[in-house]
């Protein structure tokens, strides 16, 4: 008797989850979308002196999805973006790839017309020489937060306004670019 108890109370608390969380899982996206991005430019006197071809792709997603109990809106993305530069000199070039992507980790509606946003963003950015060799890494991830005026409307993203960057909270990874210029290292490996 006492184990046919246990399981009629189980099975009503994982009837009254779902029936919870019901709501959040049918939550369809307010915005869901993908683009793609290519092109090609010369550039001249590029980092002062050099001719180069820059060769680009871009691939975001994107979506806007309520989230919790008060329907107040979270974004997320992932991006793959690649850049290269070529010297029409002497064909050499040096590509950077960045991939990576950012969420809203918390939303919090501050009760004066403004919301709180904690942000996370990961993903890492690599520099490739002529060769093809790795040259440099940037890698990790940081957390940080944001103040948005929610326009009268915590949960209509479309009339929020940004106000103030309130700062990193968390940061952590590699960073090989930090003290390089970047129009030197051009020089360097493809000049």
């Amino acid at each position: 008797m006492r184990r046919s108890r246990t399981l009629v109370l189980v099975a009503g608390l994982a009837i009254a989850v779902l029936m919870s969380t019901a709501g959040l899982a049918a939550a369809k996206p307010l915005v869901q979308e993908h683009f793609h991005e290519s092109g090609s430019e010369v550039i001249e006197e590029f980092c002062g002196d050099l001719t180069v071809r820059h060769d680009f792709e871009a691939d975001v997603y994107f979506s806007l999805k309520p989230h919790g109990p008060d329907g107040l809106i979270y974004g997320a993305d992932r991006v793959r973006f690649t850049d290269s530069w070529t010297n029409l000199a002497n064909d050499k070039t040096f590509t950077v790839v960045v991939t990576g992507q950012q969420k809203d980790l918390l939303v919090t509606d501050n009760g004066d017309g403004t919301l709180t946003i904690l942000v996370l963003t990961a993903g890492r950015q690599s520099a490739f020489g002529p060769d093809g060799t790795r040259l440099f890494l940037d890698a990790g991830t940081f957390r940080f937060e944001v103040l948005i005026d929610h326009g009268g409307t915590p949960t209509d993203p479309f009339d929020d306004e940004f106000l103030e960057f309130l700062g990193v909270v968390k940061e952590a990874g590699r960073s090989d670019t930090a003290d390089r210029d970047f129009c030197e290292d051009i020089h360097e490996f493809i000049g």
